[in-house]
């Protein structure tokens, strides 16, 4: 089946759940098998992708019921992603996804990397005083989309959660900015347009938040997302700027969840994942993997009382097949 845990060597359960949605993706491991070996031992030892590939190998060999990350973990602490540190998973698979990408050699595949992963928006801003308008075009790996609203009040499911993140913004006062044609600063509008999204969608549920400038808390309120999100429902036409066709690929399905338990400097993750060749739910706590239903990945819509509970905090939606 490819459930096969990741034994804990070091505080390591954030990037063994990272790991474990990574490799049960067939879309990302098509891409991996491809990769061009690094020549000598020196070069394996230091190859992300590389080390990757061979720890999928060792899950997939055996018949054991987990296996030891530690020939990665060493090759990713010399890239300062250090063991017995408690990481923020959105941060961590951010700096994996960069490790990969650039130390693929093959152009073809970089490219496919990156179609498979990479979100694309336009930025827009309006002078408000002249209306002048600039737009830039830019990628991002995730959608890091707020749980709270500008008030501070409770955004109450996911879908009010990517509203949020693509509603107008107005930049008055402080967050004025100089506008080129009336030569001073001025208040401007400023909006998040959708453009493409990719095979694999990335959702960071923006939990963590600064009550102070050295504070930083857990938002671990109610927030259900589904099994099934349809963009197009989700998003008005102003807030996308693409073409029917891409529009039409729009629907995706729930692949998985990295759950996270306990409070922001002393926690744990694990990973809610479906098989995508058995279209089944597991559960990865790290060394311990077992078969769950949907019921028990709603337990990870949060609950502001339970400082334990698991909460989701990455979201890893798959684009529904054509048929």
């Amino acid at each position: 089946t490819g459930a096969v845990g990741l034994y804990n060597v070091g505080q390591s359960c954030c990037l063994n759940s990272l790991l474990q949605v990574f490799l049960m993706n067939i879309h990302f491991t098509g891409i991996l098998r491809r990769i061009t070996v690094p020549p000598c031992a020196s070069q394996q030892n230091r190859n992300v992708p590389y080390q990757m590939l061979m720890l999928l190998e060792k899950m997939q060999r055996g018949k054991q019921k987990a296996v030891y990350p530690t020939d990665l973990a060493h090759c990713l602490s010399t890239y300062r992603v250090k063991l017995f540190v408690q990481h923020d998973a959105a941060q961590l698979f951010l700096t994996l996804w960069n490790l990969i990408k650039k130390q693929m050699k093959k152009p073809e595949l970089v490219e496919k990397l990156s179609y498979l992963y990479t979100i694309g928006v336009q930025e827009h801003l309006v002078c408000q005083k002249c209306s002048l308008e600039t737009r830039r075009n830019s990628n991002m790996l995730t959608l890091p989309v707020p749980v709270l609203d500008a008030n501070s009040r409770r955004l109450k499911t996911l879908e009010d959660c990517l509203k949020y993140f693509f509603h107008p913004e107005e930049l008055t006062d402080r967050n004025m900015c100089f506008c080129e044609q009336c030569e001073m600063k001025t208040p401007f509008l400023q909006s998040m347009k959708l453009v493409h999204l990719p095979q694999t969608l990335t959702i960071h549920l923006k939990r963590f938040c600064f009550k102070e400038p050295s504070h930083i808390y857990k938002l671990s309120h109610y927030l259900p997302f589904p099994q099934e999100l349809d963009f197009n429902a989700v998003l008005t036409e102003n807030q996308c700027e693409a073409d029917d066709d891409e529009k039409a690929a729009w629907q995706y399905e729930l692949f998985a969840v990295v759950a996270h338990s306990g409070l922001t400097d002393f926690g744990h993750y694990c990973a809610y994942i479906r098989s995508l060749t058995e279209r089944r739910w597991y559960c990865f706590n790290d060394s311990e993997v077992c078969k769950v239903s949907w019921d028990d990945v709603k337990c990870t819509y949060g609950h502001s009382n339970l400082t334990w509970g698991e909460t989701a905090y990455l979201l890893t939606y798959m684009k529904k097949s054509p048929q």
